[in-house]
């Protein structure tokens, strides 16, 4: 489904990697070690060298916001432009099914930005993606912010989406959650992604 060929940038040695639909990868590594750095080439947010198909076609083919609603980024804290919650979905009605599946109230969409707590933000940044219905996810450690039920909550959510064939690269620096969410693990170290050795 998406396939990785050579892709490399100052930071990030040379990555080959294919993802299958409904597959989820994890990353785990010190900070530093350039797995944000993958995500953001995977997602063309910087320049680097290699070639990122979809399902047979070259990203190069496609329109940069075309690409990144297809593989879309989670950043670990992402932006927030508008003044509410709502304001960011542009279908808060679809948005809405999953607000009290994420521990959320009713009334959430209606909340200034400005109130919500770092684990709230990181919450709702997932579900601006989720409602996009993206083919693949790439998520900078997505759950870094939450407390163990909050977890669970988008754990749950997440293993809905692969089952219904999005695939998903994770960053974690949880090994247990590695373990729960992802069949295939690696590792990062100095810039170079390798198979996580078997425990």
């Amino acid at each position: 489904m998406l396939h990785i060929h050579g892709l490399s940038r100052p930071g990030l040695q040379r990555v080959d990697l294919d993802v299958d639909a409904g597959t989820c990868i994890a990353i785990r590594g010190s900070s530093g070690a350039g797995k944000s750095l993958l995500l953001r080439a995977i997602a063309d947010l910087d320049p680097a060298d290699g070639e990122v198909s979809l399902k047979g076609m070259s990203r190069t083919l496609m329109s940069a916001p075309t690409w990144r609603k297809r593989v879309i980024y989670v950043a670990a804290e992402s932006g927030w432009w508008d003044v509410t919650v709502g304001d960011h979905f542009s279908n808060p009605d679809i948005a809405a099914g999953y607000l009290v599946r994420l521990g959320f109230t009713d009334d959430a969409m209606s909340w200034p930005v400005s109130r919500l707590s770092t684990g709230e933000r990181q919450r709702l940044a997932l579900l601006r993606a989720i409602v996009l219905t993206p083919e693949v996810m790439l998520l900078d450690e997505p759950t870094s912010a939450l407390d163990p039920e909050a977890t669970a909550k988008v754990e749950s959510i997440l293993h809905e989406k692969r089952a219904a064939g999005t695939a998903i690269i994770m960053v974690t620096h949880d090994k247990a959650q590695a373990a729960r969410m992802a069949e295939h693990r690696f590792v990062m170290t100095a810039g170079a992604l390798s198979a996580e050795a078997a425990s």
